[in-house]
């Protein structure tokens, strides 16, 4: 009886957890479904023939890479002439090249000055040491937009706007980064200190050690830094319209996707709607790329820069 009570209890149990993760399951997909509509729509309308921004049915009935071609050779469809004429005003090319400079180098920049102020911060006992690291998390809490008038009128007087904004946005954009120690620094805390000690008993630096033995076991924090500091100046808008003040010549990738939509050239809001959908999927590539091939250093930067602060 009782060995007949305990398999019973233990389809129960099984019947239960089989329910329960048809149910988690089927939530996650429905989850997937909304969160992954929007990119499948914007790929799908990419690749519509058919002008105009909106239409009673979802599937194109002209399918055509013509959307991708002219945004590449900065050539569209005016609609007044009904011919493939050139848009002087568009230059999406030139503002996907400043972009990726501006990130590339913000990236390297960037995540050498947190990976040398997050080891200092973890490893080294200085005076201030406390009171520093509290600042630094302090200020981090205060949005970036509240410095952007006073960042814009310091960048103007010493001549870093419009022409010079790529300089400008680069300055701004690593000025803080060692207040984004905390993830950092806790994941160089979990590496044994013992290390450090062994090292330096054999006669090693500071340097050397942060080179040849901290370092080599920091991958995972290493790429989650990358990512993280590629994705700040790749999607910003707000204060790289601010830099440029709208002059188009001197724009980031996502201020020149904005006035896409805008009728201000040859081209109608509903005429250059799908280019834009098509830049959106060209923009999207590096970071979805990136997040393909990183993703699972990127998972173990984050679990263990998050166990000690």
């Amino acid at each position: 009886m009782e060995a007949t009570t305990k398999q019973k209890k233990m389809r129960s149990m099984k019947v239960m957890r089989r329910t329960t993760n048809a149910i988690i399951y089927v939530i996650l997909v429905v989850i997937s479904i909304i969160w992954l509509f929007p990119f499948f729509y914007l790929i799908i309308q990419s690749l519509r023939g058919e002008t105009g921004n909106y239409t009673n049915y979802f599937f194109p009935k002209k399918w055509t890479f013509d959307n991708y071609i002219h945004l590449f050779t900065n050539e569209g469809y005016n609609s007044g002439t009904g011919k493939i004429e050139s848009l002087q005003a568009y230059n999406f090319m030139t503002w996907y090249g400043r972009t990726f400079l501006i990130a590339v180098v913000v990236t390297i920049v960037q995540t050498v000055i947190v990976l040398v102020t997050s080891y200092a911060l973890s490893r080294m006992r200085f005076k201030m040491r406390k009171p520093l690291m509290n600042l630094m998390l302090i200020l981090g809490m205060f949005p970036g937009f509240m410095s952007m008038t006073a960042l814009y009128f310091l960048l103007q007087l010493i001549g870093l706007t419009q022409n010079m904004s790529t300089v400008g946005l680069i300055l701004v954009y690593v000025g803080s980064s060692c207040m984004g120690y905390y993830i950092c620094k806790g994941f160089f805390d979990t590496i044994p200190k013992s290390l450090d000690e062994a090292a330096r008993i054999d006669g090693a630096s500071r340097q050397l050690i942060f080179f040849k033995i901290i370092l080599p076991l920091s991958k995972p924090i290493i790429v989650y830094t990358l990512l993280t500091a590629f994705m700040g100046p790749w999607g910003d808008y707000m204060f790289a319209s601010l830099i440029a003040n709208g002059n188009p010549a001197y724009w980031n990738v996502a201020v020149g996707l904005r006035d896409m939509v805008q009728p201000q050239t040859l081209l109608t809001y509903s005429d250059s709607f799908q280019r834009f959908c098509a830049a959106g999927v060209v923009v999207s590539l590096p970071i979805t790329i990136l997040f393909f091939i990183l993703q699972r250093y990127y998972v173990e930067g984050v679990t263990g820069g998050s166990v000690k602060g």
